[in-house]
């Protein structure tokens, strides 16, 4: 079941098997908090010591954005090559009401500027040391509580940080999806190297997507 204790043990292996591969090199293991409320209890699964995400949606500089996060150690996941990875799930009720999952490439290679040797002897950083890499940073938001059909979709896909980017996606996003996407899209020698270690099914959530939408370029995860 994709049930809220579900997920926050998908985030826990995940997490767990990016440390035992060496994937990871700095992490904080998710967290869970119950809050009461007039219309039922609320579930949140975050990070622990998550600060305010604002940063992230304020009009400065992508480098900036990076740093302040970074610095801030504001991630479940810091990657070999300095990517943060951000995996928040609210439920209500036991029902899915949001998640936001995000992968924040970093602007910057520290490390290989000082000791390129570290990672041209290594490679499972075949992926990540190319010359014509450019960082983008993608979020998968699921956010119904503002749909509007086509400019709003429940669930859809943000590249890049622009505003009106919002690529539908035809259902929410279970954590071990979305790490797959992300190792297969931007990590795969390490997942090849890594397979036995790096496998990830999960359920999946119903679809959410509108036929209007189906009609446009989207993304299905099934």
């Amino acid at each position: 079941m994709t049930n809220y204790r579900n997920i926050y043990k998908q985030i826990e292996a995940i997490t767990q098997k990016l440390i035992s591969v060496g994937l990871s090199v700095s992490q904080n293991f998710p967290s869970q908090v119950s809050i009461p409320s007039e219309q039922g209890t609320i579930d949140r699964i975050s990070y622990s010591g998550m600060k305010d995400l604002a940063i992230t949606l304020k009009n400065i500089e992508y480098a900036e954005v990076y740093k302040e996060l970074d610095k801030n150690q504001d991630y479940n996941v810091k990657m070999i090559d300095g990517a943060l990875l951000q995996l928040l799930y609210t439920y209500k009720n036991s029902e899915l009401i949001s998640h936001r999952l995000a992968f924040f490439p970093s602007p910057f290679l520290y490390d290989f500027q000082n000791e390129p040797e570290i990672y041209e002897t290594d490679e499972i950083y075949a992926d990540i040391i190319a010359k014509n890499i450019l960082p983008v940073p993608i979020r998968f938001d699921y956010d119904p509580s503002n749909f509007k059909e086509l400019e709003h979709p429940s669930c859809h896909l943000t590249l890049g940080q622009f505003k009106n980017c919002r690529i539908p996606v035809n259902a929410p996003i279970t954590p071990n999806a979305f790490i797959s996407f992300i190792l297969r899209s931007f990590y795969n020698t390490a997942l090849r190297k890594f397979t036995d270690q790096l496998d990830f099914s999960s359920d999946i959530f119903d679809e959410t997507i509108t036929p209007a939408e189906k009609k446009i370029l989207h993304f299905a995860i099934y």
